[in-house]
């Protein structure tokens, strides 16, 4: 190993260890040093982003042979996403038929260049089937991880993925979100490859929240509830739609992006509160009377409910029937328990005990967080009933003055965080260095 020229032990110049802690310090011509362990994670971010990206080249394009299965879809999943088992089958069956109506849209259109076909074809005309989109539709409460399943499904696909909110969408010529401009996102996402952004696919959250306050149709205009849906229901079906280059509203002599929507996947998700109490009342389990019994609700238990989910259900709740009827696909997920949070926080690649770890070695100080602490952290998610979404606040919240006090401190070796300490009844337990008592 090569020395320091003032005389110190060589560091790694991204993290800061020492080259008794880490198995390779690789020099470079400046005199500088990285370690084996930040090689690793630079791959590992490089190869993440790639993924995410969608850029260039990389991977084999999506073709017939390389579309995976519903079943290597769902061991994709799982990687990433911690339970939902039931949810995760049904996408990748909804997402598996898909692609696959696509790749064989493409084969036909190919096989039609043979003459040979063309002349069959106009002696015995083929009885043509039509396939339709399997847009997908994920009902559950916040922090169950609807967009996460959205994304994973998009980074597993190597398609362009773009995320849009409906409650910033209004109907055209109203102040907001032109809903076109969902589709510039997937356009970027592509980088203005429009060929490959017509394979993408678009989330679309909140979808709840542009519900119509009834049933019945409204006199008055609503442009941000109905309105939108009647605008999202164009591009959700599949037509040719103009996108300004630029965003913003469409205006006269401006040169807009021509995109077919037909075979994007749209996944569209929210949380529907109060949409268990319309299906009670289609089950006729809600109870009335002063001698009815009084049944306290589980809320772990409660979006068990969903699995019973209808169409109808959604049109009543505040969606119109023909949206409805082009998501076909209705996907209800189950609350987090606390061993699912527990698994979230511990078990992922980039889960938040590993982040935290990272964090402190930063300072060369080790971090340990017990069985209990997790436990409470899952406890208290459970009790805000803010799902995993609310892991890292109740963390933040609880090591804020920890994380301000021992950047300061060259003593501290090592931090064990306790469920005690999450629960503000004592202390985090410290293990000091050991003090040099050679002069």
């Amino acid at each position: 190993m090569a020395s320091n020229n003032q005389g110190r032990s060589p560091r790694c110049s991204f993290c800061g260890r020492s080259g008794n802690e880490v198995k390779y310090l690789i020099p470079s011509q400046t005199g500088t040093y990285i370690c084996d362990e930040c090689v690793e994670a630079c791959s590992t971010l490089i190869e993440d982003n790639d993924k995410y990206l969608n850029k260039g080249t990389q991977g084999p394009e999506l073709s017939k042979e390389t579309l995976p299965k519903p079943r290597e879809i769902k061991e994709a999943l799982d990687k990433y996403v911690i339970g939902q088992d039931r949810a995760k089958i049904a996408l990748s069956v909804a997402v598996y038929n898909h692609y696959k109506r696509i790749l064989a849209a493409e084969e036909k259109n190919k096989n039609k260049n043979s003459k040979k076909k063309k002349f069959e074809e106009s002696i015995t005309p083929a009885s043509e089937v039509e396939l339709s989109k399997s847009n997908v539709l994920l009902i559950g409460p916040t922090g169950v991880g609807k967009t996460y399943l959205a994304q994973t499904l998009a980074r597993t696909l190597k398609v362009p993925f773009a995320i849009a909110d409906a409650t910033t969408l209004t109907e055209a010529g109203y102040v907001g979100e032109d809903v076109e401009n969902i589709l510039l996102r997937l356009i970027q996402a592509a980088d203005f490859d429009i060929e490959k952004a017509e394979k993408g696919i678009i989330y679309i959250d909140e979808i709840d929240k542009i519900s119509r306050k009834s049933e019945n149709r409204s006199i008055t205009r609503d442009v941000s509830g109905e309105g939108v849906q009647q605008a999202l229901l164009k591009i959700v079906e599949g037509t040719v739609s103009n996108v300004p280059p630029n965003g913003g509203r469409k205006h006269p002599n401006q040169e807009c992006i021509q995109i077919n929507t037909s075979n994007i996947l749209f996944i569209c998700g929210g949380a529907f509160d109060g949409l268990d109490k319309i299906i009670e009342k289609r089950r006729g389990t809600q109870l009335i009377g002063f001698r009815s019994e009084i049944i306290k609700k589980d809320p772990l238990n409660a979006s068990k409910i969903y699995e019973d989910v209808t169409s109808h259900d959604i049109v009543k709740y505040g969606l119109i029937p023909e949206l409805v009827g082009r998501i076909p696909v209705i996907v209800p997920l189950d609350n987090l328990d606390i061993e699912s949070l527990k698994k979230i926080m511990t078990e992922p690649r980039n889960s938040l005990v590993r982040q935290y770890k990272k964090i402190f070695s930063f300072d060369n100080i080790e971090i340990e967080f017990d069985n209990s602490a997790v436990e409470a952290i899952a406890k208290e998610a459970i009790q805000k009933n803010t799902g995993a979404r609310g892991l890292r606040s109740i963390i933040e919240n609880s090591m804020m003055n920890l994380m301000y006090e021992l950047p300061s401190r060259d003593d501290v070796e090592k931090v064990i965080i306790t469920g005690d300490f999450i629960e503000n009844k004592a202390e985090p337990q410290l293990v000091l260095k050991k003090k040099d008592d050679t002069v």
